[in-house]
């Protein structure tokens, strides 16, 4: 049927004399529904096709708008066994009670209010609230259709003056329970997705002025191969919010395949993780698939692998948006790790806004990736790089951060957890505080993004810098976060194909953020791999991971700190899984070795973190480090293996 043929038609002046009309007198919901039902049940038993059902224009019903992928259908239903239909009540008055009543007691299928208020445009029917269709006996000839149709449309049942339904049920739309999309039931996202209505999960909640630690915790018992020594409870400092699964770290390790090397012989145990993180099997298999069906520069071509590859390097933006709560995907750009994440706000933001005598200030507890670049900016401008103390434990001290801003400070650069000592810092504090005097705030994500939930939106950071290799993805990306009005104002610091709109001789025009931040070939596969892992991240709960990490931060303080002679640097009230520390009588080298000869993996050195162990006055330290996958046989076989050393030397 052609749409300047309409099947029906609605008579307006009708509807508003019944709007006049119907006064306080209103039906209730089941009679409303009863007399829209009439109309259906009059209808063909098959689907109508979207493009035929036109009501001056309104879109067809939730339940005949069978192109709709994912909607459940539910067809009207007729035949010999079905009462007759009562006659329809004329149109040129509102019904009366007698007619609702003998509609009421016709017993016609009835439609959900939501499928009756459709019809005044297009319906948002929740596939929850439909009944599974009946089985049909039969579908009528042409001729049937045809004949059908002549008395529908001489009754003309939509020009019958009914009360209008936004009058009738003013507060319809906002009664009904909010459901999830039908996409997102039963999958792993939505009960993740759950987690978004608490709190985010932050160590530093608590940390002396800042919060008060929990004494206990009444989360289920994580699931490991070995369990903590009897009488040794772990208190739990973070707030730690309700968890859509039980954390098991046996099913998790099979998900790592490089956990099954040996090493000298002995099985692999990986505590070096604050310098790269492991690689799950999905990581894997996802490089794989890309270079095996994706592969392809992006963004410039109009053939089918470059709009595969294009798809999958967005899809990575889209996922570190998610994953870090950023407001969009247009605030993240992809660089090649965190050191040069640093480097280009360095050299794009602080060459444009940071001046002569102008302040910027970090940290005694930096790695140098967040020292150097800033001292080469401040030699070239004329700044100066002023350093926050902490105390004797590794953590920030507060008060003295405050007296160090003013109104010449334009930049904060700080860690959110130390790769020397594991210290958590008081981030949103502390960003609220440089706020306060108008300066910028960068925050080193790297060394927390794989322990805890970072929720950008809450800590409020101008600048969130990590790399994909310390949050279980590849080696050679990373990420810098920005808000979208800092990035708009920032130059871009490297020049070159992907990053412009347009190019002259005399002069070029750029890109809008991230494009811009951009230049030329990036890392495609490895974004696509970074956005595996953290979607990987995701399925597990960083919630879950937090409080495994934690109770295995207690248990092997606890274990570390009975060795003789051993001593731990760093011992904040808020960490994350760093355990640095010196053994009296053996050089960090040494003891580095003997547990390689162990098969036991940790870093031995100064951690690219100089002025942090000069503080304690320590040149180097040993660094064993957790991830996820690490369980209490890990931590038993360090401390077997430092005790074995003590013992031999």
């Amino acid at each position: 049927m052609s749409t300047s043929e309409p099947r029906f038609q609605f008579d307006q002046d009708a509807v508003a004399q019944a709007k006049s009309a119907v006064g306080a007198v209103v039906p209730d919901v089941a009679t409303l529904t009863r007399m829209a039902n009439e109309f259906f049940r009059a209808l063909p038993n098959q689907p109508v096709n979207a493009g035929d059902y036109s009501l001056a224009g309104a879109s067809a019903p939730a339940s005949y708008t069978a192109a709709i992928p994912g909607t459940e259908m539910r067809q009207p239903q007729f035949g010999a066994s079905e009462p007759s239909a009562p006659a329809l009540p004329s149109a040129d008055k509102i019904p009366s009670e007698a007619d609702l009543a003998r509609l009421a007691g016709s017993g016609a299928p009835t439609a959900s209010p939501a499928e009756f208020a459709g019809f005044t445009g297009t319906p948002t029917l929740s596939p929850l609230s439909v009944d599974a269709p009946a089985a049909t006996s039969s579908v009528p000839s042409q001729a049937a259709i045809a004949q059908s149709a002549v008395p529908l449309a001489s009754a003309s049942p939509f020009s019958l003056p009914l009360p209008d339904f936004d009058l009738a049920f003013p507060n319809f739309e906002t009664s009904l329970p909010t459901i999830p999309p039908l996409a997102a039931l039963g999958t792993e996202d939505f009960a993740q997705e759950s987690l978004s209505a608490f709190s985010p999960l932050y160590f530093l909640e608590g940390a002396g002025a800042l919060s008060q630690p929990i004494a206990s915790t009444s989360h289920p018992a994580t699931q490991q191969t070995s369990q903590p020594a009897q009488g040794f409870a772990p208190s739990l400092s973070p707030n730690l919010v309700p968890v859509h699964r039980q954390f098991d770290v046996t099913s998790i390790r099979k998900d790592f395949p490089i956990l099954n090397e040996t090493v000298h012989g002995k099985p692999l145990v990986w505590l070096d993780n604050a310098a790269t993180t492991q690689k799950p099997q999905v990581v894997i298999d996802r490089l794989s698939f890309f270079y095996e069906h994706e592969n392809s520069n992006i963004h410039r071509a109009a053939h089918e692998l470059a709009a595969r590859a294009t798809d999958a390097y967005e899809d990575a933006r889209n996922q570190v948006a998610h994953f870090l709560n950023a407001s969009s995907s247009k605030e993240i750009v992809f660089v090649r790790g965190a050191t040069e994440a640093i480097n280009l706000v360095a050299q794009s933001w602080g060459r444009k806004f940071i001046g002569k005598d102008d302040e910027i200030v970090i940290s005694w507890i930096e790695h140098h990736a967040n020292i150097v670049p800033w001292q080469m900016l401040a030699s070239e401008k004329g700044a100066k790089l002023r350093v926050i103390p902490v105390d004797d434990s590794g953590q920030i001290r507060l008060d003295e951060y405050e007296k160090l801003l003013n109104s010449r400070t334009k930049l904060v650069s700080f860690t959110q957890v130390s790769n020397a000592l594991g210290t958590i810092t008081p981030v949103e504090q502390m960003v609220q505080m440089a706020h306060r005097y108008g300066a910028r705030v960068l925050v080193d994500g790297a060394q927390a993004v794989s322990h805890m939930r970072v929720d950008v939106q809450q800590l409020d950071p101008d600048f969130y810098v990590f790399s994909g290799h310390k949050v279980f993805g590849p080696t050679g990306i990373g990420v810098v976060y920005g808000k979208a009005d800092v990035l708009a104002d920032t130059p871009p610091w490297q020049g070159g194909g992907n990053m412009i709109a347009d190019v002259t001789f005399e002069k070029t025009l750029y890109q809008p953020p991230p494009s811009r931040f951009e230049a030329g070939t990036g890392n495609i596969a490895d974004a696509v791999g970074l956005g595996a892992a953290l979607s990987y991240l995701d399925t597990i709960g960083m919630e879950n991971i937090a409080r495994h990490e934690h109770e295995l931060l207690v248990y092997a303080t606890e274990g570390l700190q009975q060795i003789p002679g051993l001593c731990i640097i760093g011992t904040a009230k808020e960490k994350a899984g760093v355990l640095s520390f010196v053994l009296e009588g053996h050089r960090t080298e040494d003891v580095g070795a003997a547990l390689n000869r162990e098969g036991i993996a940790v870093r031995s050195g100064h951690h690219c973190a100089q002025p942090t162990l000069r503080r304690f006055g320590q040149e180097t330290t040993v660094r064993p480090s957790l991830a996820l996958y690490n369980n209490y046989d890990d931590i038993d076989a360090l401390i077997a293996a430092l005790r074995k050393m003590k013992q031999t030397y």
